[in-house]
C-alpha cells in the first residue's frame, strides 16, 4: 500500500470513529432522557450544545491544522474528544451533560477541516472528490454501526458503558496517528501556503464565500436531523421498537455511505469530462432538490415503512452532494482549504444548532413529530438554489 493510500485509510477510520462518538448519544437518547428526566426541549439543548461548540471551533481548528501541521493537531483533538466521550457516561443531569457535550464538540470541530487539509496536501485535483467521498462514506458507516454497538451494550450493562467503550477507541486512533503520520516536508504546496497569508477582509467581502456558507447552512439544517433527532423521531414519533430501531437507523446511514462513495466518483468523473460547473454544482444542486421531495413525502405519508423508505432515500440522495461541497473547499480555497472548509462547516453547524433547537420546540409545542420534517424540506430546497449560484471555477483564495 502506498503512503498516500495508507493516509487515506487512517482518515477513513477517523471518519468512522468521529461519527460513532457523535451518533451514540442520539441512539441512546430515549434512555438518557428517561434516566436523567429530560424533556424534549431540554434534549434539544443537549444536542445543540455539541453543535454550538462544534460550529464555533471549525475555523480555529482548520487554521491551526494549516499553520502547525495536521499530525500534531489531529492527535490532540482526537484525544480530547475521546476523553469527553467517556465523560458523557458520567453525566448526572442536564447541567453536566450540557458542559460535557459542549467540550466534546470543541474537539470534534477539527476533524473535517483537518482531514480536508491533509487531503489537499497529498491528493491531486482529480482525486480530491473521491478521497472526500471515502472519508465521508466512512463517517456514515460509523453512524450505521453505532446502533449495533450502542444498543447491545445498553441492553447488557446500560448506556453509560457504551460511552466508555467508544472513548477508548478514539484514544487508540490518536496514538496510532501520532506514531504513523508525518506532515509533508518543504514541498511547493507547503511553501506557497506559508507565503500566502489569508486575508479575512477580502474573504468576507467575497460573494462566493457567502454562497458557499449559505448553501451549507441550509443543507446541514437537514443533515443534522439524522445526526441528532432521527433515532428519537423513529422511536417516539413513528413507534419503532428497540429491536427495529437498530436497522431503522442503520439502513439510512448505509444509504448515505453509498451516496458519498458514488458522489465522490461522480464529481471527479463529471468534472474531468464536462468541467467543474457540471461536476460540482449541477450534481450538488440536483441531489439536494430530489432529497427535499423525499423529506416532504416522509412527513406527509403516514406509517412506519413509508417513513423508513423515504428518509433512507433522502439521506442517500442528499449526500451525493457532500464530496462535491468539500471538494469545492479545495477548488476555491487552495492551500487554505482547511480554513475555508472550517468556515463552511461553521455555517453548517449553525444550521444544525437551529435544527436541534427548533425541532424540540416544535415537537413540544405541537405534540407532532412530523411537523419539523416539512421545515427541513424547505431548507433543502433553499440549499439547492444557492448551490446553483456558486462558481467552482473562480477561486475565493488565489495562490
Amino acid at each position: 500500500m502506498s503512503r498516500k493510500n495508507a493516509i487515506l485509510t487512517m482518515l477513513v477510520i477517523l471518519g468512522m470513529v468521529t461519527f460513532l462518538d457523535r451518533i451514540n448519544i442520539s441512539v441512546a437518547g430515549s434512555s438518557i432522557m428517561h434516566d436523567l428526566q429530560l424533556s424534549p426541549a431540554q434534549w434539544g439543548w443537549v444536542q445543540s450544545a455539541f453543535i454550538l461548540s462544534y460550529g464555533l471551533m471549525q475555523i480555529p481548528m482548520g487554521a491551526l491544522g494549516d499553520a502547525f501541521g495536521h499530525r500534531k493537531i489531529l492527535a490532540v483533538i482526537v484525544l480530547w474528544w475521546s476523553l469527553f466521550t467517556a465523560f458523557t457516561g458520567m453525566a448526572g443531569g442536564l447541567a453536566s451533560l450540557l458542559v460535557i457535550r459542549f467540550m466534546f464538540g470543541v474537539g470534534e470541530a477539527g476533524s473535517s477541516p483537518c482531514s480536508t487539509g491533509v487531503i489537499s496536501r497529498w491528493f491531486e485535483k482529480g482525486e480530491v472528490g473521491k478521497a472526500q467521498g471515502y472519508v465521508w462514506a466512512a463517517s456514515r458507516m460509523g453512524g450505521a454501526l453505532t446502533p449495533f454497538v450502542v444498543i447491545p451494550v445498553m441492553l447488557w450493562v446500560g448506556w453509560r458503558a457504551a460511552f466508555y467503550l467508544l472513548g477508548a477507541l478514539g484514544i487508540v486512533w490518536a496514538v496510532v496517528w501520532w506514531m504513523f503520520y508525518r506532515d509533508p516536508g518543504n514541498t511547493d504546496k507547503t511553501v506557497v501556503a506559508k507565503k500566502n497569508r489569508l486575508s479575512w477582509s477580502s474573504l468576507l467581502r467575497n460573494r462566493q464565500f457567502w454562497l458557499l456558507c449559505g448553501m451549507y447552512f441550509f443543507y446541514a439544517f437537514g443533515s443534522w436531523f439524522f445526526f441528532s433527532w432521527f433515532p428519537t423521531f423513529m422511536e417516539l414519533g413513528r413507534g419503532f421498537g428497540k429491536s427495529e430501531l437498530t436497522y431503522a437507523v442503520a439502513v439510512p446511514f448505509v444509504m448515505s455511505m453509498m451516496g458519498n462513495i458514488a458522489g465522490g466518483h461522480l464529481t471527479d468523473k463529471l468534472t474531468k469530462k464536462f468541467g467543474m460547473k457540471i461536476g460540482r454544482k449541477a450534481l450538488g444542486s440536483s441531489s439536494l432538490a430530489v432529497s427535499a421531495v423525499c423529506m416532504f413525502l416522509a412527513a406527509f405519508i403516514p406509517g412506519k415503512m413509508a417513513v423508513f423508505v423515504f428518509l433512507s432515500l433522502c439521506f442517500g440522495i442528499f449526500d451525493l452532494m457532500l464530496p462535491s461541497a468539500w471538494a469545492l473547499c479545495i477548488d476555491l480555497g487552495k492551500q487554505h482549504a482547511g480554513t475555508l472548509s472550517g468556515a463552511m462547516n461553521t455555517a453548517g453547524n449553525i444550521g444544525g444548532f437551529c435544527c436541534g433547537i427548533l425541532f424540540g420546540q416544535l415537537v413540544e409545542s405541537s405534540g407532532n413529530y412530523n411537523l419539523p420534517l416539512y421545515m427541513i424540506a424547505v431548507m433543502l430546497i433553499i440549499s439547492a438554489v444557492l448551490f446553483v449560484f456558486i462558481n467552482p471555477e473562480k477561486p475565493i483564495i488565489k495562490e
